[in-house]
């Protein structure tokens, strides 16, 4: 485990679900982090335990539209812990790019972070950059969980309900969601913020199915994202995301029906799971 100098100031963002890619610049945050740790005396956080995901965890993406190959996202735990305050925090990045004639004719440059509390699952610090066709900005995050308060910038703080997560860190938290027993029309549900607002994530399952990916047939659960309609999608059925049927959760496969056309991500490769994959072969 390491402990924390300097904090790559990087973020990003999403098109379906996880399509992510790269640019940034770096700045230390080592006094922001230590502050919100500060009081952790006077109020402990939950424990939440996960059994998901470890360090050095790395899922790769293939992401088409319609019948073109657009991107490659990537989705990785960095492998060592930081230490803040005596806290462990796992350093989680989200990247990835356009590729071939998507690149030409819209360049995607994009980048997620989240630096997530190992014992309580919940983000201390979440930074975003977008690149997307000559348009760029910026978001950074700074959670404190014992105050109940999030520092966007700009003297701009907003009140937090406990167990808040990021952009990022919700996609970690929820591979812990326990699923055993999930019956079709089951909905789970979490809390976002994003965009200076809190934003309630809904899924719904689906079903059990077997799905034949990059990495062999394995076994499935089909969820449905409860999205907002008439914006992206049509209707709420035209997103769906398969994640395996184990304990580590991961996303195979998200298709979306667009108002435009379709997009498309499937897995290309894992490396460093924290349990065996649900192979069906």
């Amino acid at each position: 485990m390491k402990t924390l100098r300097s904090i790559p100031f990087i973020g990003g963002s999403a098109i379906c679900l996880l399509m992510l890619s790269s640019a940034g610049v770096n700045t230390s945050h080592d006094q922001e982090l230590n502050k919100a740790t500060l009081i952790t005396n006077l109020e402990s956080l939950p424990v939440k335990t996960n059994t998901a995901f470890k360090e050095g965890e790395k899922l790769t993406y293939r992401l088409h539209y319609g019948a073109v190959n657009a991107g490659i996202a990537v989705l990785e735990v960095k492998p060592d812990l930081i230490d803040v305050n005596g806290r462990k925090v796992y350093h989680i990045v989200s990247s990835g790019y356009t590729t071939g004639g998507a690149d030409l004719f819209f360049k995607v440059r994009d980048r997620y972070e989240t630096y997530m509390d190992k014992d309580a699952l919940v983000p201390w610090l979440f930074v975003r950059r977008v690149d997307e066709g000559g348009y760029k900005f910026s978001q950074d995050y700074m959670f404190n969980h014992y105050a109940k308060k999030v520092d966007v910038g700009n003297n701009q703080k907003f009140d937090i309900p406990v167990g808040i997560q990021d952009m990022v860190s919700a996609f970690y938290y929820a591979r812990n969601l326990d699923l055993s027993n999930a019956k079709p029309g089951d909905i789970f549900s979490m809390d976002c913020f994003l965009d200076k607002e809190i934003w309630p994530l809904k899924i719904r399952f689906v079903g059990r199915e077997v799905i034949k990916t990059d990495i062999g047939k394995v076994r499935a659960l089909r969820f449905r994202p409860i999205v907002q309609k008439g914006r992206v999608f049509k209707k709420e059925e035209d997103l769906n995301v398969w994640i395996s049927d184990d304990a580590n959760h991961i996303p195979l496969r998200a298709k979306a029906e667009v108002l435009i056309g379709s997009v498309k991500m499937d897995i290309t490769g894992t490396n460093n799971l924290a349990n065996p994959l649900a192979k069906a072969d």
